[in-house]
């Protein structure tokens, strides 16, 4: 068997880990001086700043007028659960999961929150659940993680008395979100827009205000979960005051990263990088043997995280540790190469490879990585066979 050469052409940005994901291009630390170093963050400038990070926020996603946005502790798994565990129980509960993000949603609504007439639908990787099955009376969670979108949003039918929790972590400034049909939009700095780790965005709908505002759960809330006072929104919340302290070297970066958002032309921008990558990816596998997506349908593909199986038959005939040794060999040659880092599956996902295509992937890398990856499955493959 005669093996590719070794590709001589490296990715000039080799990140392609799902979280945190790529810095934008032309980043540097040097970007990041700013006078809120070291200042309290209630001091006037540093509030400034979360203030900032708030407005323009909804003038890059162009939210509808009467959302709120505020920064809140732990990332997007921090904003998801501070809202699941504020507001649901009022009503009954569909949860539609997919992956492992969605299944952790699950055991925080039902071993956890232990919440009553709460019924759960989940997918399987690279597929999406049943969302017809969704009650027009209930309210709703459901989440965005890698290998799939969510294509089609009819399923969601209008209804002041409810509300629709999303976890858009890996949807938002790369896909289309219909705003006005969800109550709850939730994500995190470090996906889509390259930012640093730890805090995490939540947006609100007037409809998600007032099931804060009407409904007391009968469970105790910790203080990073508690938007309300009084039976009151917490305003300041939504202007800047955090709950907890935020690094203002965090809330820079985010800045800097909305900056090269607005640069490269704002939504569709970002999202027309994505989708170059991702008709990369779909162009090599329409002429590759030995690899396939896990998402099968190209209408509900993602194009951040894009999941993909190995089919050659002499890997698929193996058993799952097999086939997880044989991608961590593929993997590791080509982190040894320095032509790519951190795009092995997700440790409870199938066997295969995750490449993260966000906006602050450059497609022309994307590009690049391809040729690494025929060469890394061609030599362990012929190992395989020599064994």
């Amino acid at each position: 068997m005669t093996l590719p050469p070794k590709p001589e052409v490296r990715p000039a940005c080799p990140h392609f880990s799902s979280g945190p994901t790529a810095k934008r291009p032309g980043f540097s630390l040097a970007q990041l001086e700013t006078t809120a170093f070291g200042r309290s963050h209630r001091a006037k400038d540093a509030k400034a700043k979360l203030k900032e990070a708030i407005d323009r926020t909804k003038q890059v996603l162009n939210l509808p007028a009467d959302y709120r946005v505020a920064i809140v502790p732990a990332s997007d798994t921090g904003a998801v659960e501070m809202c699941m565990w504020s507001m649901l129980g009022a009503k009954p509960v569909d949860i539609f999961a997919w992956e492992s993000f969605g299944k952790d949603w699950v055991t925080d609504a039902q071993k956890q929150l232990k919440l009553e007439n709460c019924e759960v639908y989940v997918g399987d990787y690279g597929v999406l659940p049943p969302f017809e099955k969704a009650r027009d009376d209930a309210d709703i969670v459901f989440g965005t993680t890698s290998g799939v979108r969510v294509d089609d949003h009819s399923w969601i039918k209008p209804n002041p008395d409810r509300v629709v929790i999303c976890d858009a972590t890996s949807a938002v400034f790369a896909q289309d979100i219909p705003f006005e049909k969800l109550d709850v939009i939730t994500y995190s700095w470090q996906k889509v827009l390259g930012g640093e780790a730890a805090h995490g965005m939540l947006i609100l709908s007037p409809n998600a205000v007032k099931r804060l505002e009407s409904y007391t759960p009968d469970r105790p809330l910790p203080k990073i979960f508690r938007m309300t006072s009084g039976g009151k929104l917490n305003e300041a919340l939504f202007e800047g005051a955090t709950i907890n302290t935020p690094s203002m070297l965090c809330v820079e970066d985010y800045l800097r990263a909305l900056d090269w958002a607005e640069e490269t032309g704002g939504l569709k921008g970002l999202k027309a990088r994505s989708d170059k990558s991702l008709g990369i990816l779909e162009d090599w596998v329409g002429k590759t043997d030995w690899i396939d997506f896990l998402c099968t349908d190209k209408a509900t593909r993602s194009n951040t995280g894009v999941t993909f199986k190995i089919t050659d038959p002499r890997v698929a005939k193996l058993d799952t540790e097999a086939q997880e040794a044989f991608v961590k060999k593929m993997v590791t040659l080509i982190e040894k190469e320095g032509a790519g880092f951190d795009f092995n599956s997700y440790a409870k996902a199938p066997p295969g490879l995750r490449i993260w295509v966000g906006s602050t992937v450059e497609p022309s890398d994307v590009e690049k990585l391809l040729p690494w990856l025929d060469w890394a499955f061609a030599t362990v493959a012929a190992e395989l066979q020599s064994a």
